[in-house]
């Protein structure tokens, strides 16, 4: 592993005091060689209403605030807040990823990648680590994918790599649950290298403002399966404006 790559890590959080202190402490262990493998780590405090943002701090993490719930707003806000790197790193708050995996991301960036998924539905997933909720609409999303731009996804795991420079390109908008499928298929529309990394995923601390909910099922439902619609639209469009333009362009020869 390259020690003069710079790599950032972003994590949004909302009501997580149940780990937040241990993923922060753990992910600032992290080493290379005798050095500190992450340079930043930016945790968004998104609306908590108990004291995820003072452990955070106290575990040595910047905190950044966006009260308006949403998962792509708190990491819009924390990318936002995190100074320049070479790697941006993706980590959800409540401890279902295993730090020390988060190696095998910046390896795969450092070898070429652009984008690195960690592909949950390639390694162990422990027992109450995904609902069967999780896993139809994670597999309906990849294959309705598969059936629109002919990408095979295995996942679309929160915990990811990418580079600075790709993000950037991407120009992220989504200020919800279509935050990390927004990520993969702007990728791909990019042509950008994208690998899925095998990674563990334990049961997570707390309670999931996602899977733990019907609001939240419902909610996630509709912000990744919305943005496939969307971005297919737009890519759509951009495709017949641009066979339009060819044709118009076509000169014809002279009777």
């Amino acid at each position: 592993m390259n020690r003069s790559w710079r790599i950032g890590v972003v994590i949004p959080a909302r009501d997580e005091c149940e780990s937040i202190y241990e993923v922060v402490s753990s992910l600032r262990a992290l080493k290379q060689g005798n050095a500190p493998m992450i340079e930043h780590i930016v945790v968004c405090d998104n609306g908590s209403r108990d004291n995820s943002a003072a452990l955070a701090k106290d575990a040595g993490a910047t905190v950044v605030y966006e009260p308006q719930a949403g998962y792509g707003r708190a990491c819009l806000a924390a990318v936002a807040a995190m100074p320049e790197v070479d790697i941006l790193v993706f980590v959800d708050g409540d401890r279902s990823i295993y730090p020390e995996q988060l190696r095998r991301l910046v390896l795969a960036i450092q070898d070429g990648a652009a984008l690195a998924i960690g592909a949950r539905t390639l390694g162990n997933i422990e027992p109450g680590a995904m609902t069967l909720t999780q896993r139809f609409g994670n597999r309906f999303a990849l294959a309705l994918v598969r059936l629109l731009w002919g990408f095979q996804f295995k996942d679309l795991g929160p915990f990811r790599a990418i580079r600075w420079e790709a993000y950037r390109n991407l120009q992220m908008r989504d200020e919800a649950f279509g935050w990390t499928m927004e990520m993969q298929l702007k990728a791909v529309q990019h042509q950008l290298r994208i690998v899925e990394i095998p990674v563990d995923t334990r049961a997570r601390l707390g309670h999931s403002k996602i899977s733990g909910t019907v609001r939240g099922v419902i909610g996630a439902a509709h912000g990744i399966l919305g943005m496939v619609v969307t971005l297919w639209k737009r890519e759509r469009a951009l495709r017949r404006a641009a066979t339009a333009l060819a044709a118009k362009s076509v000169v014809k020869p002279a009777v």
